[in-house]
Formats: C-alpha cells, sequence, structure tokens
C-alpha cells in the first residue's frame, strides 16, 4: 500500500498539477449537492481541502461518520477562492480515489474536536485521546516537547551530563506522602517511588560527578491544585559540585530566559541577575514567598496607626495596608473583589477610599476620622487612594494583605505590567520553622540544607534565627523551583537533625547512603528542580497545569480513560504479600 506524498500541511501553489496521496482524519465536510462539496482532511502537521465532485466520491464520504481515518489520492489544483487563514489554503485536492483506513463507528462524537475545551474536563480526559486531536490541545504538547528539548540543549551546552536515577528507591522525608511499591520477594518491606532524585544526584556530587541533570519524573501523593498535577510530575533536577548558590543563579539565569521569551505568550522575559528578594522581605513587602513583582503595589504595616482606632477586628491585631492610586470603582466592584481575598486567603480584607476633597469614605473611613491626618501621613495617601487593609495575627495579616494585593492589581488597570515574564530569587529562608499542625520545631524548606553559619549557627543560635542557603525561583507569582546549597558535613548534618529531635543513629538510620558517603570526603554542592509543568503552563499561558500534560489524572488524582486506580486480582495481592482491611464506614 502507498504512503501518504505530502502531510496535510505541507502542499503549496508549487505542488499544483502534481499528483499526491494525503492521509488524515476526516474532519468534516460542507456539501453543497450529491456530486460537489468540501471536505476538510485533518492530520497532525494541518489541513487540506479536498472538493469532492463526483457523486462515487460523494457515495464513499456520505458512508463514513466524521474522523474516520482515509487517504486521498488526487490532483492538486489552485482555488479559485484562497483561504489566508489555512497553511494549504491556495490549493486543493481533487480526488480521484479514496480509501478507507481506519472508519469511526460512532455516530455522534463525545465533544466537537475543535470545541473540545468548552467540554467538561472530566469528559475530555475520559476521551483524551480524542481531546488531543484538537489543534489547540495538540499545540501544548508540542510545545511541552519543544522546550524539555531546549531545556536538555541548554543543560549540555553548560557542561551538565544527563543521568538518569532510580524510580524505586526507599522512602524519604521529602515533604508529602510516598506511593508505596510492595516488594514481592521481600514480605512486609515496599520501595517508594521518588518524591525528588535528591539524594542520588547528591550522592552522584560524592561520587565525582561534576555536574548532573535529568528530567526527572517525581511522585508525590498529594492533591490537586491549578498549578500542580496529583500522582506525577516533572522537573529540571540539576546538581553541581564545588557550586555556591550564585553558581547555580547563573546557569538558570542563562537557561530559562531565552525559552520563556522565544516560545512564551509574553515576549519579554527578565534578563540577568533576576532580583534577589530575602525571604522576610519578600513577606514584609508583598505578603508571599511567591510575589508577582509585575504588579507594582506593596504592604505597609499600620497596626500602630489603627490599631487603636476602635474598630473591633483591629483591636490587638497585626493590621497590613495596600495602598492603590486612581482606583473609582464601585461598591459592588470592591465587594466582589473583597469576597475573592476571602475565599483564597481564609480572612476578610477591609477598605476605605480618599475623596477629591481629602475625606475618607467607605468600609471603615468612620472609624478613622479622629486619626485621619495620622493615617494620611502613615500612608503617604492622596486623593484618589483606595486602601485595602488587613488584619490578624502577622502570619494571617501579611498571606491576606498578599492575596488583596494579587487581586487588586491585577483588576484594576495600571497596577500590573502583565504581558512579561518576571522571574526572581526568594533567599534567605528560615532554616527551622514551628509546624502549624504539630506545634514543634521542624526543618522550614530542606532538610539537606547548609545553615548560614555552619555548625557554629547551630550550636549557638535560637534555631528559629538561623538562615538557611536556600532559595526558591519565582516567576509572574508561580514557585517554579526551590533549591539549596546542600549540607555536606556529616557533622553539621547530625548537628541540624538534632535540633528536630532526631539523633545521629536516625540520621543514620534513615539516610545511611548519603550519611556515608559523605563521611569518604564529599565536595560542596548546590542544585536546584525548576518544574517542567509549571514552566511550560506559564509560556502557553495556561490557567491548569493539565492542559500541557499528555494524558494527566483528574483533581481527584483518578485517570478517567484508563480507570486508574483500579482494583486487583487476588492472586496479585496474595503474590505481594498485602491484605486489604477496608475503613469502617462512620454511622450516621
Amino acid at each position: 500500500m502507498q504512503g501518504r506524498t505530502h502531510t496535510c500541511g505541507q502542499l503549496r501553489s508549487s505542488e499544483i498539477g502534481q499528483k499526491v496521496r494525503i492521509e488524515g482524519w476526516y474532519d468534516n465536510l460542507r456539501k453543497v449537492s450529491k456530486n460537489l462539496g468540501f471536505l476538510i482532511l485533518r492530520d497532525f502537521y494541518g489541513d487540506t481541502q479536498v472538493v469532492i465532485e463526483t457523486e462515487e466520491m460523494m457515495n464513499i464520504i456520505d458512508g463514513l461518520n466524521a474522523e474516520s481515518v482515509i487517504a486521498v489520492d488526487g490532483i492538486v489544483r489552485e482555488r479559485s477562492s484562497k483561504n489566508a487563514k489555512m497553511a494549504t489554503g491556495d490549493i486543493e485536492v481533487v480526488p480521484e480515489a479514496i480509501e478507507v483506513l481506519g472508519k469511526c463507528r460512532y455516530n455522534e462524537l463525545p465533544f466537537q474536536i475543535r470545541h473540545s475545551r468548552e467540554a467538561d474536563e472530566n469528559f475530555r480526559l475520559k476521551y483524551r485521546y480524542l481531546d488531543l486531536r484538537n489543534p489547540e490541545v495538540k499545540n501544548n504538547i508540542v510545545l511541552r516537547s519543544k522546550i524539555v528539548s531546549e531545556l536538555r540543549a541548554g543543560m549540555t551546552a553548560h557542561d551538565f551530563l544527563e543521568i538518569t536515577t532510580p524510580i524505586l528507591t526507599c522512602s524519604s522525608p521529602e515533604g508529602a506522602r510516598d506511593y508505596l511499591v510492595p516488594a514481592r520477594n521481600h514480605p512486609g518491606k515496599f520501595y517508594a517511588l521518588p518524591q525528588a532524585p535528591q539524594q542520588f544526584k547528591q550522592l552522584l556530587m560524592t561520587s565525582g560527578f561534576d555536574r548532573y541533570f535529568q528530567i526527572a519524573p517525581c511522585f508525590r501523593d498529594e492533591d490537586a491544585r491549578a498549578d500542580r498535577s496529583p500522582g506525577e510530575f516533572y522537573q529540571l533536577d540539576m546538581e553541581m559540585a564545588f557550586a555556591s548558590q550564585e553558581d547555580v543563579f547563573a546557569i538558570i539565569e542563562d537557561v530559562l530566559p531565552p525559552i520563556f521569551a522565544r516560545h512564551g505568550l509574553y515576549s519579554t522575559a527578565s534578563q540577568a541577575p533576576f532580583r534577589r528578594i530575602s525571604y522576610l522581605d519578600s513577606m514584609a513587602t508583598y505578603g508571599t514567598d511567591k510575589p508577582d513583582l509585575r504588579i507594582d503595589l506593596v504592604l505597609q504595616d499600620v497596626t500602630e496607626t489603627l490599631g487603636g482606632c476602635g474598630f473591633g477586628p483591629f483591636e490587638g491585631q497585626n493590621i497590613q495596608a495596600v495602598v492603590i492610586s486612581n482606583f473609582e470603582g464601585s461598591r459592588k466592584v470592591i465587594d466582589k473583589l473583597l469576597a475573592e481575598v476571602e475565599v483564597q486567603s481564609g480572612n476578610k480584607g477591609y477598605w476605605f477610599r480618599v475623596e477629591k476633597d481629602g475625606s475618607f469614605v467607605g468600609g471603615i473611613s468612620k472609624f478613622l476620622q479622629e486619626n485621619k491626618d495620622a493615617v494620611i501621613a502613615a500612608l503617604g495617601l492622596k486623593p484618589g487612594d483606595f486602601v485595602g487593609l488587613a488584619a490578624g495575627k502577622r502570619g494571617a495579616a501579611l498571606k491576606t494583605a498578599g492575596v488583596l494585593r494579587k487581586i487588586f492589581g491585577a483588576a484594576i488597570p495600571g497596577h500590573m505590567d502583565k504581558e512579561r515574564y518576571e522571574f526572581c530569587w526568594i533567599v534567605d529562608f528560615p532554616m527551622y520553622e514551628i509546624g502549624e499542625e504539630s506545634g514543634e520545631l521542624e526543618f522550614c524548606h530542606n532538610p539537606f540544607s547548609m545553615p548560614q553559619g555552619g555548625l557554629k549557627a547551630l550550636e549557638e543560635q535560637d534555631p528559629l534565627e538561623i538562615l538557611a542557603y536556600q532559595y526558591d525561583l519565582v516567576c509572574n507569582g508561580v514557585e517554579l523551583s526551590s533549591g539549596a546549597v546542600r549540607n555536606h558535613d556529616p557533622e553539621i548534618m547530625v548537628k541540624a537533625f538534632e535540633i528536630v529531635g532526631l539523633g545521629e543513629d536516625d540520621v543514620k538510620a534513615k539516610f545511611p547512603a548519603m550519611y556515608n558517603a559523605f563521611c569518604y570526603g564529599a565536595p560542596p554542592h548546590a542544585g536546584i528542580a525548576p518544574g517542567v509543568d509549571r514552566m511550560v503552563m506559564l509560556i502557553a499561558g495556561e490557567d491548569s497545569i493539565r492542559e500541557i500534560i499528555p494524558f494527566p489524572m483528574n483533581k481527584n488524582a483518578q485517570d478517567v480513560m484508563m480507570g486508574a486506580p483500579a482494583a486487583v486480582e487476588q492472586k496479585q495481592l496474595d503474590e505481594a504479600h498485602i491484605a486489604i482491611v477496608m475503613p469502617e464506614k462512620k454511622e450516621d
């Protein structure tokens, strides 16, 4: 059987008069009469118009459902009415023969292919193989492939060696739940799928490899978000020996901006060096450690000025303000934006406005009249300013004000330079924090990070005041990656874990390979792992990470196309020495 001579996106005026064979999916037919119709044939590369001009050819098409796969042998001719929107819009193919290669056996499709993005998400995922036929959806996957290829080329150009690390490994405390795999030959024991190749890449540094990278699959049993896929994701994992924080920054600042500028929805991306913002400054200025620097608004602490104004929710609380110039939105608009602030932050926002005559109106303005001059001075207010406010414990107030800054900044014209990719580094993270759930001292970021000040800091400083050589890469308010200068000294490692209640025996038991390897002499090393999925999502301008993953799970971590997770046969459970004990149903 003859194969195609051209793709459906290939034919041009230069092929007029040639006999060709094109193959693809029957996209749609505009039927004029029993012997005249205009068929669009679609393949991976594009579309070509096929003009049906005989009753014989029309009878073949009439016997087919849309999305059947066909081959057309015919002659290329010039179109009388050209279509500038099609790459092949100057020509059309007149068929001499039509061959059915793969018949679609359903009269109705789950959704129209070119409008699949309008369908329910679970429906799209169930029929993902049809969804991917939509050129818009397909283009995101093509873009992903190009970006991964360029990431590889960029890292190789910097003398990084691509090395794959194991998928079946041991459980490691990376901050999320592991996916466990039963070991058939070792009853009662389990492998874990890697949450990240963290230990392996550090072991490569101790093995004498100088620069490592891979497009690494990572597995975490955590809930989905718009920018996080449940189950598995990919990251540009890298590690450098004899390297400092700035060495890592230099590589990322050279590799990423050209890719964002070349393929991105916006053609402008930050150039090196990216802004460095300390964690504490970022929280105080933007209310988040993931600031969107395209927004020009900042937070101001007005606790002293407004704490005694008599407004109940402010009493005894930290108070943060965001001043927004040139905002004349209606009360309805303000209430809508503040409602979204409450949804995203879990706390209420408050407000007032400065009129042209300098008076305060709206919101909590009546509580500020006696102290108006002090408020104006503290916030540098001028007529026309709108002031958003948040109150609570300092952490909660900062978070709420940060959400308010983001929502109002994006909604109000003049405060967001949207069409650009704005990168920054968040640096100097605390080494330790008090866990929200446990109420006990925990590692704030990465347990394998080097504390600033080394062993001396661990021995002499208050743990909550110790900073670490830890850093996050942020772009347009999205955290792309976390990284750190690693703790390569066994003595410092043991002391760091002692502070959170784990002794040397615990370290040896939990990280035997890493601890022993470091005892044989390990170089200073540092690394990072930007998320590939999030990068592609930002570059493509998509709001959901599922739009750039070929076969994503839904929000409940289900693959509705393949039917996973699914029950398995008892024989398989027996071989793996697993007994299933279902949780008892709670009585009403």
